[in-house]
């Protein structure tokens, strides 16, 4: 395919480096498109498990995306078949299905594993957190991928950061919420830490899959949900049974998802294919960070003129609530949790030596 070209052209230059010694594989030997001369890779073909819908803007069409590159860019050497959700496995299934080798690899996102520990929760997105390059920053250049490693290997897991999203909403409403109090009682999906700040407002929240969060808003199993960027939220067509949608979404400043490989799995594919992986992740990730700001503008446009949706920014009060519950998240779990308080410290840390950076390097 034509828009490969420029990818392919790169990766040639990466293949060349760790062609060398490439093993594992399945059975038929595919010439390496980067070449000298004729190198041989084994063609192998793995099943990939999403957690999302390939028909959601950003994070379902960006798995089908990596599919379709890694072939191009492999020569049809390295399949990754992208499987919906159920196809396999449930959508919440799809990470421990590749703990436990009943599939190749997961396209989700940590919040989706942290009932094994809340602490992976970092590895996605945190309340009042780093926008998407801070996050990347903490991640490759402040031992995040270190931490991530460390965990996940304990889990048969090797994870690798392959797409993310702008701010998200904070999520959409039957009502419009006025104060605190209109809060508690309420039934309502969320997602990640995000969960345990509502529940300390006395919102009764539950984890559902996207493919299942439409329905259960519309019979009136939740009251509310949160779940992504408007692009994806309107692909969703969650505007159709709630009109009042809200901002900021303060408990995504934005949400990172990875490729869950099972460990046994990953460390069959040759160093060559290990690469083309982690290369066609970064293409993928550059590609969602200008793809998730051009469009996020339109989609609430269009839900706007079109479906009548009104646009909310939360009061101070509000705002306060939720960060002051968020504090009293990270004691309680730091108190509790070695791991959560391990990776907080990481995190923090590099946060507060980001500041110095982040608050004169920018435009205020």
């Amino acid at each position: 395919m034509q828009k490969f070209k420029w990818l392919a052209y790169l990766l040639s230059f990466v293949m060349t480096a760790v062609i060398s010694g490439c093993g594992g594989g399945d059975s038929e030997d595919v010439q390496s498109a980067a070449s000298d001369g004729p190198k041989v890779q084994k063609k192998v073909s793995l099943k990939m498990a999403s957690a999302f819908p390939g028909s959601l803007e950003l994070i379902g069409k960006n798995g089908l995306r990596f599919s379709e590159t890694i072939k191009e860019v492999s020569a049809g050497s390295l399949e990754v078949k992208f499987f919906e959700p159920g196809a396999l496995v449930p959508a919440l299934e799809a990470i421990p299905a590749a703990s436990k080798g009943s599939v190749d690899v997961a396209w989700s996102t940590s919040g989706f594993y942290a009932g094994n520990d809340l602490a992976f929760s970092f590895f996605t997105s945190v309340p009042f957190g780093a926008s998407a390059d801070e996050l990347l920053a903490w991640l490759q250049y402040g031992g995040g991928n270190e931490l991530a490693d460390e965990m996940y290997a304990e889990h048969n897991i090797r994870a690798v950061p392959c797409f993310i999203t702008p701010p998200e909403a904070s999520g959409w409403f039957r009502k419009e919420i006025n104060s605190v109090d209109d809060l508690k009682g309420m039934k309502m999906r969320f997602f990640g830490l995000g969960a345990k700040v509502m529940d300390k407002l006395g919102v009764a929240t539950q984890l559902l899959a996207g493919g299942d969060i439409f329905q259960a808003l519309q019979l009136g199993t939740i009251d509310a949900t949160e779940f992504s960027v408007p692009s994806v939220d309107e692909s969703a067509s969650f505007y159709q049974v709630a009109k009042h949608y809200y901002f900021p979404g303060c408990h995504q400043a934005t949400a990172l998802g990875h490729l869950f490989f099972n460990i046994d799995v990953w460390n069959s594919l040759s160093s060559h294919h290990q690469k083309l992986v982690e290369v066609t992740c970064g293409y993928i990730l550059k590609e969602m960070i200008a793809e998730g700001e051009a469009t996020q503008a339109p989609a609430m446009r269009r839900m706007m003129e079109k479906h009548d949706v009104k646009i909310h920014y939360w009061s101070d009060e509000i705002l306060n609530a939720y960060r002051t519950a968020w504090n009293e998240v990270v004691l309680e779990e730091s108190a509790k949790n070695p791991n959560f308080k391990k990776v907080h410290d990481s995190y923090t840390k590099f946060r507060e030596d980001y500041k110095l950076w982040g608050d004169n390097g920018y435009l205020r």
